[in-house]
């Protein structure tokens, strides 16, 4: 069984016998209809993309009410190109990771062409000619934020530069040259407010070029024109690892063949086949300029700017960063190494999901188009508990100082700024303490152990310095000088009365070995 097998007709019954799911379209139909009227062209050629963006179109494909792929454009890291997309006709296996530890196998058969973004291939004549036809619709990335960077060097390239957001100014230079064509630019990264980031990085260069007369005036009004050119939100939540040994296993087990991983020069790792969670939500501000391909058909949420702000704000302050970062300070100091592992810890499980439901609750404004409890419930029984995601509290636990403003901070103000009785907060409480405990770098046996990198971390732990794991009477003056960062919390946890309370809570972490686990667990069981 091999994923050539697909283009040469060669199926057998084995593929259907053994759980895969094959495309229920006609394949090379789409091929050649998408090469004459391209719609849609992803920039970012990773796992993320085939795991989720390829595999919502391949949902549309089967539905047989859409009949155009899309293009994948690779600005990078071109080896993804040559290893994973050409010798595999484009397709890729989906393995959908089950929170139970079973898979699901679907062929993804969307991806219509595989081009590598850069002058030196001939593939840019072919995006160029791919931005001049009137049938584009679209240009979508997930290159992660750092993708929409610039620097001054890549500026002063001309129209030649050789960072992601330059190569796209120079695409929709082709597009306004061919009669001013409309156009949306859609980022699915993982990052807030990531329409204004694709915009901002591509507007510089266009500034830039009319500045110095390489491009006209009316190119930076095409570009500025909302009824020609859009740079719509989005919010994106799914979780791709890299391909796992476990699945590597269980596809050779079933005799498919293109069961090996891939590394590139680059470090990309990547294979023909993609892992991913099962759990994941695309919703995406409605606002387009030239149609769109029905992704809804794939599950797509579609709404205005307002609710994706909401769906974001919703995810980073209640659902799931708060509940990240809870378990990761406490995971780190009771010795876990699995996010998962943590998930059959009862006092730990309890702790998260009372933070979520109980205690931050109360703040969220129900977005409309996703339930906010639906939503930690998929949080808390299908994705964290996942066995397949190797993901772990001590890379979780990272800049967690950068973190905790706005995934306990806003809570906090939000409860101020309502009157809501504080009273009802124990958890979020008991959260910034292990915080304090944390920094000490002593996990809860007495064994020393590294904290995560952190910018702030060798000042804060300065702070902490002087504080013993032991029973007994200890000078514990410096948590005021702690809990007094506004930079840190976000608030003022004193002015809001909290500060004695957290304080007092700290104190019992530091209470000689097993301190952690005691007081969690009081904590958990009285709320």
């Amino acid at each position: 069984m091999k994923l050539s097998d697909i283009k040469n007709g060669n199926l057998s019954a084995e593929w259907a016998e053994k759980g895969y799911e094959l495309p229920k379209f006609d394949v090379e139909a789409v091929k050649a209809k998408t090469h004459a009227e391209p719609t849609w062209v992803h920039f970012g050629a990773g796992n993320i993309f085939r795991a989720f963006p390829a595999a919502i179109l391949n949902e549309a494909l089967n539905s047989g009410k859409y009949d155009r792929g899309v293009i994948v454009a690779e600005s990078f890291d071109y080896e993804i190109i040559d290893k994973a997309y050409q010798p595999y006709d484009n397709l890729s296996l989906l393995v959908s990771l089950k929170s139970t530890g079973s898979i699901e196998k679907k062929v993804i058969a969307s991806v219509t062409e595989s081009l590598k973004a850069d002058y030196q291939f001939e593939d840019w004549k072919r995006l160029v000619e791919i931005f001049q036809n009137p049938s584009l619709q679209m240009i979508s990335f997930t290159i992660t934020e750092k993708g929409y960077g610039v620097n001054p060097a890549d500026l002063e390239r001309g129209l030649t530069p050789v960072l992601a957001m330059g190569k796209v100014a120079a695409l929709m230079l082709e597009r306004f040259k061919a009669g001013a064509l409309p156009l949306t630019i859609q980022s699915m990264d993982n990052c807030s407010h990531n329409g204004d980031k694709v915009k901002a990085g591509v507007m510089q260069y266009v500034n830039k070029w009319v500045e110095t007369g390489l491009a006209p005036a009316d190119f930076l009004s095409y570009m500025q024109d909302e009824t020609k050119v859009t740079f719509p939100w989005s919010m994106i939540d799914k979780i791709t690892p890299r391909p796992h040994e476990k699945v590597q296993a269980m596809l050779a087990a079933d005799g498919f063949e293109d069961n090996y991983t891939l590394q590139t020069e680059k470090h990309t790792f990547t294979a023909p086949f993609v892992n991913a969670e099962e759990t994941q939500y695309l919703v995406i501000e409605d606002h387009y300029t030239n149609g769109r391909p029905p992704l809804e058909l794939g599950g797509v949420l579609y709404t205005d700017r307002k609710t994706v702000d909401m769906v974001e704000t919703m995810k980073v302050t209640t659902c799931l960063n708060p509940l990240h970062t809870a378990m990761s300070i406490y995971g780190c100091m009771l010795g876990y190494t699995l996010i998962s592992a943590e998930m059959a810890d009862h006092d730990i499980r309890s702790f998260i999901q009372k933070i979520g439901y109980i205690e931050a609750m109360p703040v969220v404004t129900d977005p409309g188009v996703l339930n906010p409890y639906e939503f930690i419930g998929a949080v808390l029984n299908r994705r964290l508990p996942n066995p397949f995601m190797p993901d772990a509290p001590q890379r979780i636990a990272m800049d967690t100082s950068q973190k905790l403003a706005i995934r306990f901070g806003e809570t906090l103000r939000k409860y101020q700024e309502r009157g809501l009785d504080k009273s009802n907060l124990v958890l979020i409480p008991l959260t910034l303490a292990g915080y304090a405990r944390y920094l000490r770098g002593i996990d809860d046996a007495g064994n020393a152990f590294e904290p995560s990198p952190d910018p702030l971390l060798a000042e804060l732990q300065a702070i902490v310095a002087g504080l013993e794991v032991k029973e007994g009477e200890q000078d514990f003056s410096c948590l005021h000088t702690l809990f007094s960062r506004t930079d840190v919390f976000g608030v003022d946890l004193y002015a809001m009365g909290l500060g004695e309370q957290i304080e007092g809570m700290t104190k019992e972490l530091y209470a000689g070995p097993g301190a952690v686990r005691r007081t969690l667990h009081k904590y958990v069981e009285a709320r």
